[in-house]
């Protein structure tokens, strides 16, 4: 409502650009006073609200110079007040000058700073801003950003807002940090860069222009120096030249050049502008300036024009785009959730965020559509989830491999020979089968569990963020479903664990198949067995070949050398292995299935069942309710009302569809 009554103000009340009357009006007073005050105060409360914050630039009048140009006493002489003097940086702080004409015959000074406001008088105006200052930049020499404004209301006074910044200083002195150069230059460029600011520049007499650090920085930031003027100081002392310097405009001041003459030892303002108009009157050098560029009522009525053309040319975009700002904040507080205030409140929004919640991750984990993050990769997550299972398939492969330094057919043969017992000979006993079986399935087991465990952790993460993304204003709610959430995967991953042990545990002890590749596979791999027999036996009596590389169908080449040391078991440990090799296809295909089966099915009933059910029992707990509440007597009144509308909703649920 306060942007939409200055924004009011602001519309109703834009300056007229009259001709200044100067015959009529006291020259230090405005011409404009009735219809720009109320801009001006306008802009100072958005000024306090930090309106530039928002990308809302206001019009300005940006005083700055080199330290010692003389920037205070111009500012004395256009407020008939006294500012802080001393060596070194007396402005350490941007000041906000708001000089307002008065009618009363007693002034009317505060300062405002920090949420404060803090009256005070010509006398003691000067020690006030000293301590205000060191209120906001410390006891010492540094600077501070945070403004202090002082307003000023006295009779004879423009109407103008100016901000005085701290001199710009290279040498720091005792006291001060050593980077305050780049602290000033900071300061200085973030108020004069907006385009919207009317740079004052503020010069002596005594310099080169072309070398016053102030011009540099002003004309990096308006090269064509439209809206920069420049007040020349201390022409008494520096009288020579003066005249050829302002004319020739070496260093391109769009808006011209005032020169002036600051109070003096203990002259007052009054007498300080009669000595100030004989000097530019009699002086055989100054004279010769022109009289439309020289006196303190001349840059004030200057200042109080462009101040208002500023802001006539300013004003209407201002309006537009605080409006534009005053819609767009409206229109979010309109998509904000309403405030929780009971636990019915607490209930319907929970049942919102679950509602949606469980929206999204239905498509995202089962029907693949991830068109609200295109770019985030993490949630498509149906291409994850493969990607985790092709990688869940390699590594089950590769664990299974034989080591390279393992001989050919020596882990049957060893099991063979420990298994020997008194019986027909070439019969291989079960036992033989599920020995090796066994050992294979142990190598293994510990994968499965790791990937249950990875993929539960990565759904884990994906619910997290969909639940933060739809309860995003509602903290305690967000906590609150955030904890129930990790219970309920905890608990699904500990079934997923039991169901995988079980499996694991299941190929370990029964070698069961109706899978015709078994067969097929067996056929083509034990044809080999006459071909690997026949090498060995050569190998043995030094027949033939004497390479001890074999080429086995389905396992490549193989040394085989060392098999003839073991001619009366070849054929058995050969048979076994290929036995096992084909079965063992069959185990790593039945291991993957079953696990992406599982968790696809996982996943379905943690949409469908879990979620709403085993959340919201988590909710009202007594430790979810106290997440949701603070324990007050109104609020353990309410707990029956809770555990009712829990009941109904978690019927709702479990009768409800993806």
């Amino acid at each position: 409502m306060e942007m939409e009554t200055l924004a009011s103000v602001l519309y109703h009340t834009t300056p007229k650009t009259e001709p200044y009357d100067v015959k009529n009006v006291a020259p230090m007073v405005s011409s404009y006073n009735q219809c720009i005050r109320p801009i001006l105060d306008a802009l100072e409360n958005l000024r306090r609200l930090n309106i530039t914050k928002e990308g809302i630039q206001l019009p300005t009048i940006v005083v700055v110079g080199d330290q010692s140009s003389g920037k205070s006493s111009v500012l004395e002489s256009l407020a008939g007040i006294s500012l802080p003097r001393g060596q070194g940086i007396c402005t350490r702080v941007p000041l906000v000058m708001r000089l307002q004409n008065h009618s009363l015959p007693k002034p009317e000074l505060a300062l405002e700073y920090n949420g404060k406001h803090v009256p005070t008088d010509e006398a003691h105006v000067s020690e006030a801003i000293c301590a205000a200052t060191d209120e906001l930049a410390g006891s010492g020499k540094g600077i501070s950003n945070t403004p202090l404004t002082l307003i000023v209301k006295k009779n004879g006074v423009p109407d103008l807002t100016m901000i005085d910044l701290p001199g710009i200083t290279r040498v720091p002195v005792q006291g001060q940090p050593l980077d305050i150069y780049d602290q000033v230059v900071n300061t200085i460029m973030e108020y004069i860069k907006p385009e919207e600011s009317i740079i004052l520049n503020v010069l002596s007499a005594a310099v080169d222009f072309s070398t016053c650090e102030s011009i540099r920085m002003s004309q990096s930031v308006d090269k064509t120096g439209e809206r920069t003027l420049a007040v020349v100081t201390k022409v008494d002392m520096f009288p020579d030249g003066l005249c050829e310097k302002v004319n020739a405009d070496d260093v391109n001041i769009g808006l011209g050049y005032v020169c002036v003459r600051n109070r003096i030892g203990d002259e007052s303002y009054e007498e300080a502008r009669e000595e100030e108009a004989k000097l530019f009157k009699t002086h055989k050098l100054l004279s010769n300036i022109d009289k439309s560029i020289v006196g303190i009522p001349v840059l004030a009525e200057k200042l109080v024009q462009l101040q208002a053309a500023s802001i006539s040319k300013i004003l209407p975009e201002i309006v537009k785009k605080i409006n534009d700002k005053l819609d767009s904040q409206l229109s979010k507080l309109e998509s904000f959730p309403r405030k929780l205030t009971s636990s019915v409140e607490v209930m319907s929004a929970f049942m919102d965020v679950i509602g949606l919640a469980r929206e999204s991750l239905c498509k995202i984990l089962l029907k693949g559509e991830f068109d609200k993050y295109p770019d985030d990769k993490q949630m498509h997550c149906t291409a994850r989830l493969v990607e985790m299972l092709d990688q869940y398939s390699n590594d089950l492969r590769q664990g299974s491999e034989s080591s390279a330094e393992e001989k050919f057919l020596m882990e049957e043969i060893k099991v063979l020979e420990e298994t020997k017992r008194i019986g027909l000979p070439n019969f291989v006993p079960r036992t033989v089968f599920l020995t090796r079986l066994h050992s294979k399935v142990e190598s293994i087991s510990c994968i499965p569990i790791k990937f249950i465990d990875k993929v539960w952790d990565y759904l884990e993460d994906v619910g997290v963020t969909i639940l933060k993304h739809h309860s995003e204003h509602y903290h305690q709610l967000q906590t609150s479903l955030r904890l129930a959430w990790q219970k309920l995967i905890a608990k699904m991953r500990e079934n997923s664990m039991k169901y995988m042990q079980e499996v694991v545990e299941m190929e370990k002890l029964t070698d069961y198949t109706c899978n015709p590749e078994y067969t097929i596979e067996y056929n083509k791999l034990i044809a080999s067995q006459n071909y690997l027999v026949e090498r060995v036996q050569a190998r043995s009596s030094q027949t033939g070949f004497s390479s001890s590389l074999i080429a086995i169908n389905g396992f490549g080449n193989v040394e085989f050398s060392h098999l003839t040391l073991y001619t009366t078991l070849l054929t058995q440990a050969f048979d076994l292995k290929v036995r096992l090799t084909a079965y063992w296809k069959i185990v790593l295909q039945r291991l993957i299935d079953n696990t992406a089966l599982h968790l696809q099915f996982s996943i379905f009933n943690l949409l469908n069942k879990h979620i709403g059910y085993e959340v919201l029992k988590d909710m009202v707990s007594e430790g979810g309710r106290e997440r949701l509440f603070e324990e007050t007597p109104s609020v353990a009144v309410k707990r029956d009302n809770l555990n009712r509308i829990s009941i109904i909703f978690c019927l709702n649920i479990s009768n409800s569809s993806v």
